[in-house]
């Protein structure tokens, strides 16, 4: 039986095979450092075949460049020899929820997807560290021989993920940044499908760094634009006072994704309500209805969303609607008279003559399509209906007061816990615009403040959809953060420490954000069942149609692998080692544990439904029914192997060392064949 692997991707060697079959003359033999031979690239032949004259390598050349950008490269490709652990304990709904929370570095996190989740996800969406010169960067190991590779992966203790503020007198300072963000994107490339878009929130620090970043990965013609996001009124800098962010897009290809994005306008629900309070009060008396919407319009602000649409004051049988020009394109194309429908006198026309042909024209009449005046002398108009207009395309420019989000979030937790987190609304309306949907998978490893799962339950609880959410985030310790902290970030951090301390949880980010994941979904629960009508205390899971929000999340945590280390490093094996070949699983490990190991390095998503049965006195585990079935008990005997062939799983695993004998072990693949052939086996 073939033994799986229990590592993340190698992407260098993955990358190696795809040039070597586009290039095989410019893959060759040679020696590598400890005097092996292995596959080498021909970096000269190969950049022959791509350009009709040699590009030398101190040759000058349009390209974003900084100090450890090799070093970032190698992280990018380096494999891990890490696992993800669940701990059903801190989640909600383990077993049936589609949701994922992975704690760990995201960098490991990202190199641990890549088997399951390549090519898969709609959407990712990141709020990076915007390196102020406050802010933490990851401070990666850049791994280049099996020591440093081991110690990176967290396998030799004396080593692990840290975190270090970057204050801007650090020489670095912006190619640490790039260092730390170039190998993460470079990952979440590979992750997103082909119709694919990649969303980022960042401020002027790294404005132009991302995009160039971005274009260096991504390609510079999937570059889609930005959104400036103008969130503040603040007046208390030197110079510019900044008011704003940058939300800046990629696709992954243009030639799949056409960028068909289209946004519902603000403030039509309001709209729409004030219009049913004119028309309740004056019955069908169009001009009093249109008279009191111009005195409401008046009364917003310019910078309220419903001031867009302040054109949209008349109201007739069909809806609210905007008495547009009505002028022909082409000055004398159109000319006619059009009688006034009351006073029966030809109307003023337009100087440049009518948009539509006269039976056009009359046809709309007919159809009460045209607001006429109150008699000939005002030129009619084309009626435009808000309902037929609700969606406009994407706008660059939005303005969102960035101090809602804090203060939702502050009713939820009872103080404010997070400072400047984003909108989950504006969010969901992001989301909704590209055209995220169905059961399509979201991703972001810098989850923060867990905003970016509460926009995707809302947007489930509000088109029916069933999108999936994964989020990453780092378990920064907050007494850290408070050390560095200053101003009111210091209190909230503070803040932040009193409510998991309360709780007896510890101290560190990753809680506050799944702990704003169980708020802010245990809140949309109870929006939705206010909406349909169902008793609060019934559990969601019972509801039929429709179906309740997935509130839930699977919680996972990033460890060192399930393995003893001469599984990946036998020919390091000393002699006080030997006893390891015996059981190469770590003793603390359980077969929940293992089951996920197998799922990362055979690619079945971590969110499927997992089943547990009892045959014999053996623990069984099942996966998505039965597409995959594992048994990591000890004294596995023919029996239960014949047992286990009745399920007719596409895959089955064992321990290796967790038969009875090893003629069974000898036996298990032909008891299979026979039985069930299609089955594939394989142990660990």
């Amino acid at each position: 039986m073939k033994r799986l692997d229990m590592l993340s991707a190698d992407m260098t060697q993955q990358q190696l095979h795809a040039l070597r079959t586009l290039f095989p003359h410019c893959v060759t033999e040679a020696y590598d450092a400890h005097g092996q031979v292995t596959l080498k690239v021909d970096f000269d032949l190969l950049k022959q075949e791509l350009s009709p004259v040699l590009i030398d390598a101190q040759q000058e050349r349009y390209q974003l460049n900084w100090p450890g950008k090799r070093q970032a490269i190698v992280a990018a490709n380096t494999p891990i020899a890490k696992t993800l652990r669940p701990v059903p304990a801190e989640s909600i709904d383990f077993d049936n929820t589609q949701h994922l929370f992975i704690e760990g570095d995201n960098l490991d996190a990202l190199k641990l997807l890549q088997e399951t989740y390549l090519g898969k996800v709609k959407l990712i969406y990141i709020d990076p560290p915007y390196n102020t010169g406050n802010d933490f960067i990851y401070r990666d190991h850049f791994a280049t021989d099996t020591d440093t590779y081991l110690k990176a992966s967290g396998d030799r203790s004396q080593t692990g993920e840290r975190l270090t503020a970057n204050p801007e007198s650090n020489g670095r300072f912006h190619s640490d940044w790039l260092s730390m963000m170039y190998p993460r994107l470079k990952l979440a490339h590979n992750l997103l499908r082909e119709d694919g878009v990649l969303i980022m929130s960042i401020d002027e620090s790294e404005h132009y760094n991302i995009i160039k970043l971005g274009e260096m990965i991504f390609g510079y013609e999937n570059y889609c634009g930005e959104i400036i996001w103008k969130n503040s009124s603040k007046n208390d800098q030197n110079f510019v006072s900044i008011q704003h962010e940058y939300i800046v897009f990629f696709v992954k290809n243009k030639a799949v994704n056409l960028g068909n994005w289209l946004e519902r306008k603000a403030g039509l629900e309001e709209i729409y309500k004030a219009f049913d309070e004119f028309h309740k009060k004056h019955g069908n008396d169009w001009e009093a209805i249109h008279k009191a919407a111009q005195k409401w319009f008046n009364q917003k602000s310019d910078s309220d969303p419903i001031s867009d649409h302040k054109h949209y004051t008349w109201m007739d049988e069909r809806g609210i609607y905007f008495a547009a020009d009505i002028s022909g394109p082409n000055a004398g194309q159109y000319v006619y008279e059009v009688l006034h429908p009351f006073t029966k006198i030809p109307c003023k026309a337009p100087a440049s003559g009518w948009r539509f042909p006269k039976d056009k024209m009359n046809e709309r009449i007919s159809q009460n399509l045209i607001h006429f005046g109150s008699d000939h002398t005002t030129v009619p108009n084309n009626k435009t209906y808000l309902k037929d207009t609700e969606f406009q395309s994407l706008a660059s420019i939005r303005i969102v007061d960035g101090r809602a989000a804090s203060r939702r979030l502050q009713q939820l937790f009872g103080d404010k816990i997070f400072t400047n987190p984003k909108d989950e609304f504006l969010l969901k309306s992001l989301f909704m615009a590209v055209g995220v949907e169905n059961d399509d998978l979201v991703l972001d490893f810098f989850a923060g403040s867990g905003t970016t799962m509460h926009a995707i339950s809302e947007l489930n609880k509000e088109q029916g959809s069933t999108c999936r959410c994964i989020l990453v985030q780092l378990p920064e310790d907050l007494n850290t953060i408070y050390n560095h902290a200053k101003g009111s970030s210091k209190q909230v951090t503070l803040n932040a420490i009193k409510y998991l301390t309360t709780r007896n949880r510890p101290l560190n980010v990753a809680e506050i954000t799944k702990e704003r994941v169980r708020l802010s979904g245990a809140q949309i629960l109870r929006d939705w069942q206010a909406a349909h009508h169902t008793p609060a205390t019934q559990n969601y899971l019972t509801q039929t149609v429709p179906v309740a929000p997935d509130v839930g999340f699977r919680v996972l945590k990033i460890d060192s692998s399930n393995m003893h280390e001469v599984f990946y490093v036998p020919d390091r094996l000393v002699q006080g080692q030997l006893a390891l070949l015996s059981d190469n699983i770590k003793p603390d490990r359980t077969s929940v544990d293992l089951l996920f190991q197998v799922m990362l390095d055979w690619g079945v998503e971590l969110s499927l439904p997992i089943g547990r049965q009892h045959i014999g006195r053996h623990d069984v585990y099942t996966v998505a029914g039965n597409a995959l079935v594992a048994c990591f008990d000890t004294h596995i005997d023919e029996e239960l192997v014949r047992e286990l062939t009745h399920l007719q799983p596409l895959r089955v695993v064992f321990r290796d060392g967790g038969f009875v004998s090893d003629a069974v072990k000898i036996n298990v693949g032909q008891i299979f064949a026979q039985l069930s052939p299609l089955t594939e086996v394989r142990v660990i």
